[in-house]
């Protein structure tokens, strides 16, 4: 693709040589190859379209690396790397072994903290900034977060830590009136009466000016004027929460022109304490169909340029798990609906719906969540909280402490379990087995198909259980064999029970074993599947049923340190079993982003590999 300026940036020095009319046309050139590069490989296409003016007026403003930029999320990065050197690469973007989807430090000098999650920013960039200070180092720490993560509760903790320290410190708080759906609470309503008042900025400004300038006599007469001000203040802002927190306050200000992004942050470096800039976005600017529904291209696969439509769409886990819980919900007025911002995602949306009464977007606060799923359970309700995997890690002492140590009920809908392949090592869902089951009274289900995950469910509803973790993968269910009966047993078996192998499993790994077990049958070689359908706690006969078995084989599409396939081995070891045992799972690593069947194969999980692996025991 030909373009003007933007294939010849090779680094942040290039931005700075540009006038304005020339960015403005580097900005147009970006969008351009944004859309044309995730609609080949997917990726966050929404996020990344609104903050194209915005990275480019930073990397005009400060000197990338010397001044560091922190990205919350990390996910609207893509602009950052195709000005810092990577456009040549840009085209590898969440593919096997090309760039990152997020920020990546081993990746770019300008890569300065790892991000995947929300809220994180403010901290890791007030830590830096101190880091800076003690060294006597007086360049700029930026944090750029969105209106979304202050749904989130450690942001309230980083501003209560960061608003009064002697740092370099910049926040530039990008407000588009989202997360992944519509913001919700209390924050999100505050920013509106910000965006009410544009001129707030400028008149705050000339006040402050006027009132510098006049003499002051005594202390008494400084706290009156004081007094003025925050009355002034006050009658435009319904609070000062920022400034009370500590912040030099500017904006808001308009996210896509570049003059007065870049104007804002040459005079926030001129303050004495920490600052936040208010700018106002458009998520998915550019792209019509990306304006239209910002949700729908927040993640997107592949899809066309021309129609917006993705390459891929129809039934998937979270969409049966939707259905099923309004199924339930209409049956039971109990069941109530849990989402950190995630409805779309989760496959709550029909739920909001419909029974809007019982359903809670609690925004990016999954540890809230928690905690307030306890709370609906003491009150006699059943709530289930549709969460993805990698984001459940953030809740681990709301579910020891809020959950399971009063004893109370809550549902786990953990979505995305299991290698979730393009978004990569922040994203993977491999830990969530290894620590649910250290919680006491927690029970974990894996279902391996669409209608094993709705037995699950009307069978969780109806337990006594305090926290019941039902996992299922990313998008659509797998291989099943022939006669394939769902069950609600806690195991099953598939092939003879007298086979000398037995492979045991769970979740969508089960399609990988029966695809391997059907295949040794052309080497003569017999072997059985043990399937785990409730993977905790273990049932001691499933450990008997593979024990018939000479040669054991546990793959597991998880953690190995603390999975389920350690303690099947304590149990085989307490019965004395002799013969042989080897234990496939993720060898306690990162996992880096790949197609899904490309990490299977890599971490000895596809169906051949687990073939391999039995050849070599046998």
């Amino acid at each position: 693709m030909d373009f003007k300026y933007l294939n010849k940036i090779e680094s942040p020095d290039d931005v700075k040589k540009l006038n304005t009319d020339e960015l403005e046309i580097l900005a147009s050139e970006v969008r351009e190859k944004l859309i044309e590069t995730v609609s080949k490989n997917g990726g966050h296409l929404s996020s990344n379209l609104g903050v194209v003016e915005l990275t480019i007026a930073m990397h005009k403003s400060f000197d990338s690396p010397k001044d560091s930029f922190i990205w919350d999320v990390g996910h609207q990065v893509y602009t950052h790397k195709l000005l810092t050197g990577r456009y040549n690469t840009f085209d590898t973007i969440r593919t096997a072994g090309g760039l990152s989807g997020f920020p990546n430090p081993s990746e770019s000098e300008h890569d300065v903290f790892a991000a995947g999650h929300s809220g994180t920013s403010i901290s890791s960039a007030y830590g830096l900034s101190v880091a800076k200070t003690l060294q006597r180092n007086k360049s700029y720490t930026v944090a750029v977060i969105g209106d979304g993560s202050f749904t989130g509760g450690l942001v309230y903790e980083a501003l209560n830590n960061a608003g009064r320290a002697d740092t370099n410190l910049i926040v530039i708080l990008n407000d588009n009136e989202m997360s992944i759906s519509p913001n919700v609470g209390a924050m999100a309503k505050y920013l509106a009466a910000i965006r009410t008042k544009p001129d707030y900025y400028d008149f705050k400004e000339k006040v402050g000016n006027f009132i510098s300038n006049i003499p002051i006599v005594g202390n008494d007469a400084t706290s009156r004027i004081s007094k003025v001000k925050r009355k002034l203040k006050n009658s435009i802002y319904n609070s000062t929460f920022f400034e009370d927190m500590g912040f030099s306050y500017m904006g808001p200000i308009n996210g896509h022109n570049i003059n007065a992004l870049c104007n804002a942050m040459e005079s926030a470096k001129s303050f004495e304490n920490p600052v936040i800039i208010h700018v106002l976005t458009k998520k998915g600017k550019g792209y019509d169909f990306a304006e239209i529904n910002p949700s729908i291209f927040h993640g997107i696969s592949k899809f066309d340029v021309n129609t917006g439509e993705a390459t891929s769409s129809g039934e998937n886990f979270s969409s049966v798990f939707g259905d099923k819980l309004c199924e339930i919900a209409s049956k039971d007025n109990r069941v109530c609906a849990i989402t950190a911002a995630m409805a779309l995602g989760t496959g709550l949306k029909k739920f909001s719906e419909k029974y809007p009464a019982r359903f809670f977007d609690v925004g990016i606060a999954e540890e809230h969540a928690v905690t307030f799923a306890g709370g609906i359970s003491a009150g006699n309700m059943i709530p289930v909280f549709a969460v993805y995997s990698t984001f459940l890690q953030r809740t681990y002492d709301e579910l020891v402490h809020d959950v399971a140590m009063q004893n109370q009920k809550v549902i786990l809908a953990v979505d995305r379990a299991g290698f979730v392949g393009e978004d990569g090592r922040s994203h993977q869902g491999l830990l969530d087995v290894a620590f649910v089951r250290t919680i006491p009274n927690a029970y974990i289900y894996s279902p391996s198909s669409y209608e094993e995950l709705r037995l699950t469910l009307d069978m969780a509803v109806e337990s006594d259980g305090s926290i019941v973790s039902i996992r299922y993968p990313r998008g659509k269910e797998g291989y099943l064999p022939k006669k394939f009966i769902p069950k609600a047993d806690d195991f099953s078996v598939f092939g003879k029970k007298t086979s000398p192998i037995s492979i045991v499993t769970y979740g969508t790994e089960f399609s990988e074993a029966v695809k391997a077990m059907e295949e040794l049958k052309k080497y003569d070689i017999d072997c059985k599947v043990v399937k785990l359908n409730r993977v905790w706690p273990l049932d001691k006969n499933a450990v008997l049923e593979a024990a018939k078995s000479d040669v054991i084989l546990f793959a597991e599409e998880g953690i190995k340190s603390g999975g389920i396939g350690e303690v099947f081995a304590t149990e085989l070891l307490n019965l004395g079993f002799n013969g042989s045992y080897s234990h496939v799972a993720v060898d306690n690593t990162f996992v880096h982003h790949a197609p899904i069947q490309t990490l299977r194969t890599e971490f000895g999980l596809s169906y051949d590999e687990l073939i391999k692996e039995i050849m070599r025991r046998v």
